[in-house]
């Protein structure tokens, strides 16, 4: 099991960037959350079955159908058990 942190620059607010990402997190059996912030950016954090994660993540770089993504940064971070639910923020 791993945790990562991500945060997604680019046009990402305003494009159901929060939703599609919780329907690809309950997909993959991911669980933790994801919320816009105040600089215009995603912040998301994706823990469980490392495979998952990183599938995540991927689907971050291009994020849904209307998003532009410039880039993402990824941190990972220890475990903390947050593998039950996925909720947006």
């Amino acid at each position: 099991m791993i945790r990562r942190r991500v945060v997604v620059h680019g046009r990402v607010q305003g494009v159901f960037f929060r939703d599609s990402c919780r329907r690809e997190a309950v997909r993959e059996g991911v669980g933790g959350w994801v919320r816009n912030r105040v600089d215009g950016t995603v912040e998301a954090v994706f823990e469980g079955d490392a495979a998952a994660v990183e599938q995540l993540t991927r689907w971050c770089q291009d994020g849904p159908p209307h998003a532009e993504v410039d880039r993402v940064e990824a941190i990972d971070e220890s475990p903390q058990g947050e593998v039950d639910t996925f909720e947006v923020r």
